[in-house]
């Protein structure tokens, strides 16, 4: 959840508590801190998943040497160094797995592009290795479930090697209004490689801090509104939201059965489209998901078209013109480069129309999130076992748990009753049903492919004081309240700070915005690495 975004549609509506859990990998080297920036250099920089392919082949590299390369990255520049502080765990069978991997390869066996890739995952997802599941809380610090959630079991069927998880806004900043994203009581605060007194935003903070940092290959975050798509965009790398039940959620900390899915995280646009066919598929025990294969793509990478923009329709929120000047700028440069690559661009206005069902979404949430929490915490191995045992551990250690904000959301959900309520059916009929109809009314009136937008406005800075403030614009509210997909792909960067461009459509038109990202990314080449600033002026 990106709290700041929900706020904003709702009125349209390094601190460290806890020492973190890096060092049951072994086989990292004690590091000195890194304080040169010739030190940032990084044999794996940028490095694509079809490149370290293609170095496993030739015999370059094993699946192991990647792996320990990042843990090496992680020790050097997330807990030394800049002290990104984006990874809370580390998974303790990680270079076991690698070998795995490898011993497959050496014996013929390749499972597919994600064959002893390290992946990195947002803490609020299962897995059966030795790593809590937490949500960042305190609370969960001895939820270790043992069994892994439907889209890792997809994952380490696909080869992909668990390198462990990484920090979020608690509870996917659904516990208080004045919280500062990317800050949980059991991680600490997380933040921006680009300059470091900057928020990476949330929820999905660590893992958009970690892609960018170049501290693994790929990511997996989650979303109920903004946190794949606005962590990706302020840290310069591209983000997918799907179509909610296209991942399955199972085995997910959830906050929305009507909102919530997980989302690919990577540097490219190709990267994220593979990662997303790999996570793809049908699990019965998720209500949302597709009743048959028809909807689901194994390969959306095969859609990557660098002509994809020739010929398409797209409409551009108006709403975008009246922020920041330096983000008005960088959305001209990108129009200039869709319309060169053959685009037609459309004036339409969508977040003023959704403005008044603002406060609806905050009720559904209010709602769903004790539902579904309580679901999850009544079959999890953690001595907490309800949403009110939360709230009753975080007052008892309150001194640890909530040094800078409480949990005045928490005690919302807390208040309202069940999902059969009026109030309740009322509000999702208005957030989803009238979304929908108001994105393909436009979708439709104009004959379009897809309507952009700047993501979100730019970091903001880190202030656990007073909490996030408004950096000026947002556009994950209507895909997210529509459960639509929602891509956004770097647009380039004013002081330093990069945003994304975002790409939404109707349900299950992945493929359709994914080309159109791809196309827009290969003209524009906007994705630059981080320089690890300290702050704004230096």
């Amino acid at each position: 959840m990106h709290r700041r975004n929900f706020l904003k549609t709702g009125s349209i509506a390094g601190i460290t508590l806890s020492a973190l859990s890096i060092n049951g990998c072994t086989a990292v080297p004690e590091k000195k801190p890194v304080d040169t920036p010739e030190a940032y250099n990084f044999e794996l920089n940028e490095a694509t998943i079809d490149e370290l392919q293609q170095k496993m082949k030739d015999g370059k590299y094993t699946s192991r040497a990647i792996t320990q390369l990042y843990l090496d990255r992680i020790h050097n520049i997330d807990k030394n160094g800049p002290k990104l502080n984006a990874v809370i765990e580390l998974n303790p069978d990680v270079l076991s797995i690698a070998d795995a991997m490898d011993n497959e390869r050496k014996s013929g066996k390749i499972r597919g592009p994600l064959h002893g890739i390290p992946v990195l995952l947002k803490d609020n997802i299962n897995t059966k290795d030795k790593i809590a599941t937490t949500a960042g809380s305190l609370a969960l610090v001895d939820n270790y479930i043992g069994k892994d959630a439907f889209i890792i079991n997809r994952l380490r069927e696909a080869g992909a090697v668990i390198l462990g998880k990484t920090n979020l806004s608690e509870w996917a900043n659904f516990r208080s209004t004045r919280a500062c994203s990317g800050w949980s009581s059991k991680g600490g605060q997380t933040k921006c490689p680009y300059i470091l007194d900057r928020n990476p935003s949330g929820s999905s903070a660590g893992t958009g801090s970690a892609v960018s940092a170049n501290l693994c290959v790929i990511g997996i975050g989650t979303e109920t509104d903004g946190s794949v798509v606005s962590p990706s965009s302020v840290n310069g790398i591209v983000g997918i939201k799907p179509t909610v039940g296209l991942l399955s959620r199972s085995g997910i900390i959830p906050i929305s059965k009507t909102q919530d899915t997980a989302g690919p995280m990577a540097r490219t646009v190709t990267d994220a489209a593979i990662l997303l066919g790999i996570l793809a598929g049908i699990d019965p025990e998720d209500a949302y998901a597709p009743k048959d294969n028809s909807k689901i793509q194994p390969d959306y990478a095969k859609f990557l078209d660098a002509n994809g923009l020739q010929g398409k329709r797209l409409g551009i929120e108006k709403t975008a013109f009246t922020g920041n000047p330096d983000m008005e700028a960088l959305l001209q440069n990108a129009i200039t480069v869709l319309k060169s690559k053959g685009a037609t661009i459309i004036d339409v206005e969508l977040v003023k129309e959704l403005k008044p069902i603002g406060t609806d979404e905050f009720t559904v949430l209010l709602y769903e999130f004790k539902d579904g929490l309580n679901k999850y915490l009544g079959t999890a191995n953690s001595k907490v076992k309800s949403l009110a045992d939360v709230m009753a551990f975080n007052k008892a250690n309150e001194a640890k748990a909530m040094p800078f904000f409480k949990q005045e959301i928490m005690d919302q959900a807390q208040a309202k009753g069940d999902l059969n309520s009026k109030e309740y059916i009322d509000a999702v009929a208005k957030t989803t049903g009238i979304t929908r109809k108001a994105i393909d009314k436009i979708m439709g009136d104009n004959k379009l492919d897809a309507i952009i937008a700047p993501t979100n406005g730019f970091a903001c800075t880190i202030d656990l004081v007073n909490g996030d403030y408004d950096n000026g614009f947002g556009f994950s509210t209507p895909a997210a309240m529509a459960g639509y997909p929602h891509i956004t792909v770097p647009m380039g960067a004013a002081h330093g700070l990069p945003i994304g461009l975002s790409f939404v459509s109707t349900a299950y038109k992945e493929a359709d915005i994914i080309k159109l990202a791809y196309a827009y990314e290969q003209a524009s080449k906007k994705r630059v690495i981080p320089e690890f600033k300290i702050d704004l002026l230096s």
